[in-house]
């Protein structure tokens, strides 16, 4: 059994990756970011990502989208994106799913 909101927050400017569950082709991770930004992302899976608390804003191609709390979004296979900024808060559960 896991807590989703028992974790230790991660210095200021970083981001710690959690692997939940990892089985046929799914992979669920805890994200937890503190002023986070990301280089860009091209992967070979499709990501289903949620915001649990805070605050952020990603580049996706050339548009940015702003979450905040409880906002989804999916980035399709090698739809490249990136992380712009987080709040010092911000909590994601993430699905990546490889085509079946």
């Amino acid at each position: 059994m896991i807590n989703l909101y028992k974790y230790t927050r991660p210095g200021r400017g970083e981001e710690t990756v959690d692997t939940l569950l990892s089985r046929n082709g799914v992979r669920i991770e805890r994200i937890v970011s503190n002023a986070a930004r990301t280089g860009w992302y091209d992967q070979a899976e499709d990501e289903w990502v949620v915001l649990l608390e805070g605050t952020a804003e990603l580049q996706i191609g050339d548009e940015r989208v702003v979450l905040r709390r409880g906002d989804t979004v999916l980035l399709k296979a090698h739809q490249r994106h990136r992380v712009l900024g987080s709040s010092e808060d911000a909590l994601w559960l993430t699905v990546f799913m490889k085509e079946l």
